[in-house]
């Protein structure tokens, strides 16, 4: 049966939304491929899951189920809070996030929680990108945005981001910024810290990016959802914060990843009222509200108990120190991590190309990470790990890596 143009356009659509590699996800596997392609035998090995941090090795933010049950206990009216979350807890979590982020929120305007930071970014793109918008979207970043804008009907504008060139020159390609900017891009959207690289931006490109934002009337979406995990001697700017405020900003955040939080499902977006109105009807058709028993959690957000987050930066910043040794003691290049749980090493060319030897490693080696190809289309020589895991067994597995590359480099 030929499709109709209409079918075609929806296939292409949805297309665009591949979760193949999505943490969670299972890759479908040929298993009778993968034998006739696997040099040599399994390697034994406790099996670790890059894709996404383990909530079992770095459990959740203390006292977050009794704030949870004292949700549940609430009843009706915590379970049927407003679309954009309980008035109480906006107005708790506004006086939190202006002082982290250094300016004033309005809780009746300017804030909207939501079913974790991707449902914020879902609401963020879809109340700014219509069909035809030219949206520059930073590569790498985070696998979402640059599928989130096809699936709205809009231009992905790609700009480089430079991660393994030495730190005075790493960040942003501005000159492609603004070239992105001059021929009629309307939408910037990126993460900083930076997923997959951990690279944090600079103050000064941070800075350069509200002058020309505000210059060329850009709406900027920004992710900054590892940005209280900040590595020794490091610094962070917030868009927001600059001294040229923006029109139309909006800044997302969470309590997912640095706090495990993430089996709540809880996200903030805040920043322009009139976009975070669209936001909170989009999500009233979507999703109604971030779970209603679970934003009674978001009380323990920024109020941990004391020394909990410096022990938890200090343990992952050692992870990630061996972790640089092991692959760098194989000469794989990969930067520095300033912030979150991400590392994003380059691998040398191999007999197979880059997904089949994700595939290998799962099947072979027992190990699972994340293609570079997530998180731009044009990357296919690196791979992403979380490495929010045991301390052992992340740097086991990562020996086992090397042992896979080493049997299948050219």
């Amino acid at each position: 049966m030929i499709k109709n143009l209409k079918t075609e356009l929806l296939d292409e659509k949805f297309n665009a939304l591949e979760a193949g590699n999505a943490p969670g996800q299972e890759v479908r596997q040929d298993l009778s491929l993968l034998d006739h392609l696997m040099k040599g035998d399994k390697i034994d090995g406790y099996p670790v899951d890059f894709s996404h941090g383990d909530v079992d090795a770095f459990p959740p933010t203390p006292d977050s189920e009794s704030y949870w049950l004292k949700g549940f206990k609430q009843g009706g009216s915590q379970a049927y809070t407003e679309y954009r979350g309980a008035f109480n807890i906006r107005t708790t979590l506004a006086k939190d996030l202006s002082l982290f982020t250094k300016k004033p929120i309005l809780a009746d305007k300017e804030l909207i929680l939501t079913p974790g930071t991707q449902g914020a970014l879902f609401l963020a793109l879809g109340a700014t990108v219509a069909t035809g918008t030219k949206v520059a979207v930073v590569e790498p970043d985070y696998f979402a945005n640059r599928k989130l804008v096809k699936f709205f009907g809009g231009i992905v504008v790609p700009i480089a981001l430079h991660y393994l060139q030495s730190s005075s020159k790493n960040g942003l390609d501005l000159n492609q910024l603004e070239i992105a900017f001059k021929n009629g891009t309307k939408v910037l959207v990126f993460s900083t810290p930076n997923n997959p690289t951990g690279l944090v931006y600079s103050k000064e490109v941070i800075d350069k990016i509200a002058v020309l934002a505000n210059n060329y009337k850009v709406t900027v979406i920004v992710d900054q959802l590892y940005s209280r995990m900040l590595y020794s001697g490091e610094e962070f700017t917030h868009l927001r914060s600059c001294k040229v405020q923006l029109e139309n900003l909006i800044t997302i955040m969470g309590p997912s990843k640095t706090e495990s939080l993430s089996g709540y499902r809880l996200g903030a977006a805040f920043g322009t009222a009139s976009i975070i109105d669209r936001m909170e009807r989009l999500q009233a058709i979507v999703s109604l509200r971030a779970s209603g028993y679970n934003q009674a959690v978001f009380k323990t957000w920024f109020n941990e108990p004391k020394g909990w987050l410096e022990d938890r930066i200090i343990k992952h910043e050692a992870i990630r120190d061996d972790l640089l040794k092991v692959f760098r003691d194989a000469n794989l290049q990969t930067a520095t991590p300033q912030a979150g749980s991400y590392l994003f090493p380059k691998l040398p060319a191999l007999s197979v190309d880059l997904n089949t030897f994700v595939r290998l490693l799962r099947y072979q080696a027992n190990v699972i990470v994340t293609p570079a190809s997530e998180f731009a289309p044009h990357l296919n020589d690196s791979i992403r790990l979380n490495f929010s895991q045991d301390h052992k067994a992340a740097i086991e597995a990562a020996k086992r890596i090397v042992k896979m590359v080493k049997i299948y480099a050219l």
